[in-house]
């Protein structure tokens, strides 16, 4: 009699996998959602209110770009624009990503479109895109798209509770900033990613003194247009 039928599915080994793979970046999600926590608390939402934010918008970038505008009261279609442009790399991801979603369902689909952050983009594209049984690449990107989520939203609850009695002198801001970077540099393997980081980069810098912090949402907007750019020529240069 056999036994152990569930536990060797495509579904689940594809999990195993995708799970080990993912869990040494996982720890530069626990400083960066500090930080979110302690930076939600100190624009003054409450416990409640920045676990909804959390949980709604999912993007730290996104989050941590806009608390700036809502603390100063700034207009609704400011904050909403920025942060929209701060989560436009997803449209370079999604469009990335889609050919490992095929065989999957729709409903599927959404979740793992609400679940995707830098991170497992970054782990999960080459598997998704080259293998070929559609149960493990959902497994293999659901397992840490998960475990991202669940991490996410418990330390950055912890951000909250502890944003009183944390000493500003640890500088954990810059913490997430090397978490980001860790999560880069996987992406800046992929040419278009690369490029788009790089313009992105460079227009921010450029631009860094333009009202309202415009400078960041067209830098954002420069950095996705010359990413889409540089896949077109790459596809085109593949078909020629």
């Amino acid at each position: 009699m056999s036994t152990g039928t569930n536990t060797s599915s495509p579904f689940v080994k594809g999990a195993r996998e995708g799970f080990a793979t993912f869990l040494p970046f996982s720890v530069g999600l626990v400083p960066w959602a500090l930080v979110m926590g302690m930076a939600m608390s100190s624009t003054g939402f409450s416990p409640l209110e920045a676990m909804g934010m959390n949980v709604i918008v999912f993007a730290g970038t996104a989050q941590l770009g806009t608390l700036p505008l809502i603390a100063a009261e700034a207009p609704l279609w400011l904050i909403v624009v920025t942060a929209l442009a701060l989560n436009l790399r997803f449209v370079i991801f999604s469009a990335a990503i889609a050919a490992g979603f095929r065989g999957i369902g729709l409903p599927a689909r959404w979740l793992s479109g609400h679940l995707l952050t830098d991170g497992v983009f970054a782990t999960c594209l080459d598997k998704m895109l080259h293998v070929d049984e559609p149960r493990w690449r959902l497994g293999y990107y659901l397992a840490p798209a998960l475990w991202s989520w669940l991490l996410w939203q418990c330390f950055t609850l912890i951000g909250i509770y502890t944003a009183a009695i944390v000493p500003k002198s640890w500088s954990l801001e810059f913490m997430a900033t090397i978490a980001l970077i860790v999560l880069l540099v996987p992406m800046a393997r992929i040419r278009p990613m690369l490029i788009a980081a790089l313009v992105g980069g460079a227009s921010a810098t450029l631009l860094r003194n333009m009202p309202l912090r415009l400078g960041v949402v067209v830098a954002i907007v420069l950095g996705i247009a010359a990413g889409f750019a540089a896949e077109h020529l790459e596809h085109r240069r593949k078909q020629g």
